[in-house]
């Protein structure tokens, strides 16, 4: 029906481009509307991933003798970031305000790769880093299990230093080398080509759920850069997530392997093949919660397998029994999620719609009741879903979200294609209307993200070049257009 820490850099999260301010310390902030704009995934999972650091490479006694300072300097005033950073310099010999411009004050986000060189048996290891910021590691080492082949023990961790002084000896070459092993970091890491195939190999017998967290965003990564092709990352998915047991790992696999790899980063022609594979793949999960043990974990198999059916039959049956067999009983949300699916299928009409709006006539009724109208393949239903968001100003922030979380769907790409132009343009029109949070609803939730294509590229960066999108729209539509561009990648076009 749409797309849907302490996990790693926001799991499940589409990470953005570096921002136009560092993250926790804007240049200007002109007005409200302005600090508004700066409140996203950026902000919040790396600005903690900034404190986590900070305490990593302070260590935590001088860090939390830092913070006690400052609260005796400022316990009865406001204090800056000045303030702060200096109370943190008193208690240390390391250089705090270098590490606070690095860190605070500078755009992007640091990549590290470990380079190892053996001799005589031996090797020693070097964490490379493109970038410019000091970071101050974990690096684990693991083995393969003499006794279990599919699993991976951890030898040693290594407390590093980047950049380093020198070369860290490691003894025999381990199986697997993971760079920010424990997520101390904020920065993308990579794998060598050992370490890369034991990851691959032996991701789901990772003792430690952030371990694998960890492995997880470093293929997710390595995709929305163009390193990994996406079906390297569904077959993973496909060969490790049955054996997950941890909620927001399979949540956040799940939904970068639905939403992001099937619905844009592959070609419409090898679309049926990974929706087959995921459906597979959730199927696998809902044998294994059968007992009832783990009724989480059971619910995301259920909403993904519903997600990514091709075929109308098992879940319309699920529908009209009323319950997924083994459970859970089906309420409010999992019915309106199926019959989302079903109008995007062709499988339900309008009447079926109506029945179940006076069933569940409540506000999540209504924005379910709108997202399934907006989702019927019909040229009639699509021009009345694109009128109510567009032509109009009647509909609420939620009834706008969820008709636009209807409109666009990979099946009805040639029902849809006309819009795709003329998202730009009503767009700009609407937000300049309605305000900040409408503004920022279109340029998210109806973007035409199914559309992955260069003309479609090119209209969006024609649209932030010369038709002034408000300040909402363009940050969001900047977003979008980052994205389209690495599925682009991800496709070779």
């Amino acid at each position: 029906m749409g797309r849907v820490r302490r996990h790693p850099q926001g799991l499940g999260l589409r990470r953005r481009p570096a921002p136009l301010h560092p993250p926790g310390r804007p240049e200007a902030v002109d007005d409200t509307a302005a600090a508004l704009l700066n409140f996203d995934g950026i902000s919040y999972a790396k600005g903690a991933s900034a404190l986590r650091q900070l305490v990593a490479w302070l260590g935590e006694k001088n860090f939390l003798a830092g913070i006690n300072i400052h609260f005796e300097r400022h316990r009865f005033a406001n204090a800056t970031l000045a303030d702060f950073i200096d109370s943190l310099a008193a208690a240390t010999d390391r250089d705090v305000h270098a590490w606070a411009d690095a860190w605070l004050r500078t755009t992007g986000v640091d990549t590290l790769s470990p380079r190892v060189a053996a001799a005589d048996g031996t090797c020693a290891l070097t964490v490379d880093r493109a970038g410019s910021r000091p970071h101050r590691i974990t690096v684990g080492l693991y083995d393969h299990d003499l006794t279990d082949e599919g699993r991976l023990t951890p030898r040693e961790h290594l407390g590093l230093d980047v950049p380093q002084t020198a070369p860290q000896p490691i003894g025999k070459r381990p199986a697997l080398i993971l760079v920010n092993d424990g997520d101390l970091t904020y920065a993308k890491i990579r794998f060598d080509t050992e370490s890369f195939e034991a990851a691959r190999t032996g991701l789901s017998g990772l003792p430690d759920p952030l371990t694998r967290a960890v492995v997880w965003n470093a293929l997710r990564d390595a995709v929305r850069d163009g390193e990994l092709p996406p079906t390297a990352y569904l077959e993973t998915a496909r060969t490790h997530l049955p054996l997950e047991t941890d909620l927001a790992l399979a949540q956040g696999v799940l939904a970068f392997a639905a939403q992001q790899i099937t619905d844009r980063y592959l070609r419409p022609e090898q679309r049926p093949a990974a929706l087959a594979t995921l459906s597979s793949l959730c199927r696998d999960l809902l044998r294994r919660t059968e007992d009832g043990d783990n009724p989480g974990l059971r619910l995301i198999a259920v909403r993904h397998f519903i997600d990514v059916a091709a075929h109308p039959d098992t879940i319309a049956a699920w529908l009209a029994d009323g319950t997924v067999p083994g459970g859970p009983e089906l309420d409010p949300e999992l019915r309106w999620r199926i019959l989302g699916r079903l109008a995007v299928l062709g499988a339900t009409d309008e009447a079926a719609v109506a029945a179940e709006l006076a069933r569940d006539p409540s506000a999540s009724g209504q924005e379910g009741a709108a997202t399934c109208r907006a989702a019927l393949p019909d040229p009639e239903a699509k021009r009345a879903a694109w009128d109510a968001m567009f032509a109009t100003d009647d509909l609420s922030n939620y009834l706008f979200t969820a008709t636009a979380r209807g409109f666009w769907q990979p099946e009805q790409a040639d029902l849809v294609r006309a819009y795709v132009p003329r998202f730009y343009q009503d767009a700009v029109a609407l937000a300049a209307r309605r305000g900040p949070a409408i503004a920022a609803a279109a340029g998210r939730w109806a973007f035409p993200y199914h559309a992955v294509d260069a003309d479609h590229l090119a209209l969006g960066e024609t649209c932030l070049r010369e038709a002034e999108p408000v300040a909402a729209l363009r940050r969001k539509l900047v977003d979008e257009l980052d994205d389209l561009a690495r599925a682009l990648r991800a496709r070779g076009e």
